[in-house]
């Protein structure tokens, strides 16, 4: 590879920037065939990597109620009891109990016009993953993975995609893509300290190499590498002082108050300080969204877990620079109905819904698209699946039409249709 220096490069104060680095490297190098667009894709995937891009998903597991949410409607009869709320940006309200995002929302954009038409929880949350239905023959891949696939850092200790809960991986893309689970964010990893001597803990490893062996030579060989790529990932972070960066207790009082005393808001705590230390995919969960019974007084509940715990994530981003390299996403796989039940519940409701979008150069401050005024329908811009996943790959800087193949041979790309969603990104 050939690369002739045409102008001064600049370097910001993450690197050498994309501009500088793309204006160095000479047209005539890639007409002489000395530069692939294969290395082109690779310098800029590199680039990346030092700037440290990242995204945070917060996933409101079971359907969180629009009305409940982003897109409130009192004084109507689909809004039931719920008010509206006035934010920091005028013209904007949200629903009650919000008051931290509220302050926030200068930072913050609303798409009110999400649509799709997978109404149960195992599809919607896969394809709300995935970008793709479920196959009986190809368990796809998860954007986290496909976006880890591209920008994850194979020389960082710390894994590139960390799930604070059980999230969809790899697919066919094996198990190097997917999520290191953590189940409790309030403490470290469990069985990461060594329950004897460093030394005896190598020679251990070096015994189970062996005994794999004999294993694979027998016809394992397969399933032998797939676990000794794991164990071999959870051998360096062991021994890493990387591991520390799961450790929140390492935090001030005064902050882990700010996110709040939940397992989500520790969750959030946890996602800064994993971006901060060069992860690049990071799943919060938030559960119990699925409120057929008792909607208003459970979702109030869930906010006051999720409210705070968002806020101070993206305050915290913003405060340490960090906001404008890491997208901020907060979703769940459907909306509820605008009917109230009568166990005073809401039920799936696909065909329109809610998320809320900060950072990775999103324009905070606005509504993208609106529902009608019992919110039964999209009243203008819809959204879609395929929609949101090409604005993040955009966001993130990932190649939506990169394509891996299949079990079966066939090319999939990591978005399949859909456009950016316009005026969303600045």
């Amino acid at each position: 590879m050939t690369i002739h220096q045409t102008e001064h490069v600049q370097f910001t104060r993450r690197g050498l920037s994309r501009r500088s680095l793309l204006r160095s490297i000479s047209a005539g190098a890639i007409a002489a065939g000395t530069l692939s667009f294969q290395d082109l894709m690779c310098l800029q995937a590199g680039e990346l990597r030092r700037e440290n891009r990242a995204m945070i998903l917060l996933w409101m597991n079971g359907g969180p109620s629009q009305f409940e949410t982003f897109d409130p409607k009192p004084g109507t009869k689909s809004g039931g009891p719920t008010e509206a709320i006035r934010t920091a940006t005028k013209g904007i309200r949200i629903a009650q109990g919000w008051d931290k995002t509220a302050k926030l929302m200068d930072d913050i954009a609303i798409v009110r016009s999400m649509t799709n038409k997978e109404g149960s929880h195992p599809r919607a949350s896969y394809q709300m993953h995935t970008g793709y239905v479920p196959s009986g023959s190809v368990k796809h891949p998860s954007l986290a993975s496909c976006v880890v696939q591209q920008l994850g850092d194979a020389d960082n200790d710390l894994p590139s995609f960390v799930s604070v809960g059980n999230s969809p991986g790899g697919g066919f893309l094996g198990v190097d893509y997917d999520p290191f689970m953590v189940s409790n964010a309030g403490s470290p990893p469990a069985n990461t300290v060594p329950g004897v001597e460093i030394d005896r803990y190598n020679a251990r490893l070096g015994l189970l190499d062996r005994l794999q062996g004999d294993f694979a030579r027998k016809g394992g060989r397969e399933a032998v590498e797939n676990q000794r790529r794991i164990y071999r990932k959870a051998a360096n972070l062991v021994k890493s002082p990387s591991l520390k960066a799961f450790d929140i207790s390492a935090e001030t009082d005064k902050t882990r108050e700010r996110y709040g005393d939940s397992d989500f808001g520790r969750g959030c705590l946890l996602a800064r300080r994993l971006v901060e230390s060069g992860v690049t995919f990071v799943e919060v969960r938030s559960p119990s969204w699925d409120t057929h019974t008792d909607n208003f007084a459970r979702t109030g509940t869930n906010i006051g877990q999720v409210d705070p715990g968002m806020a101070a994530l993206i305050g915290d981003l913003k405060d340490r620079g960090m906001l404008d390299r890491t997208l901020v996403v907060c979703m769940g796989e459907f909306g509820r109905t605008p009917n109230i039940n009568a166990r005073n519940g809401r039920d799936h409701f696909p065909r329109c819904f809610n998320l809320a979008m900060a950072g990775g150069g999103v324009r905070g401050g606005q509504v993208i698209g609106s529902s009608t005024r019992d919110g039964s329908a999209i009243k203008d811009n819809a959204v879609t699946v395929h929609d949101l996943f090409q604005t993040v790959c955009k966001s993130m800087q990932v190649d939506p039409n990169h394509e891996n193949i299949s079990p079966l041979g066939r090319p999939m790309k990591v978005v399949d249709g859909g456009n950016v969603i316009e005026g969303l990104l600045g």
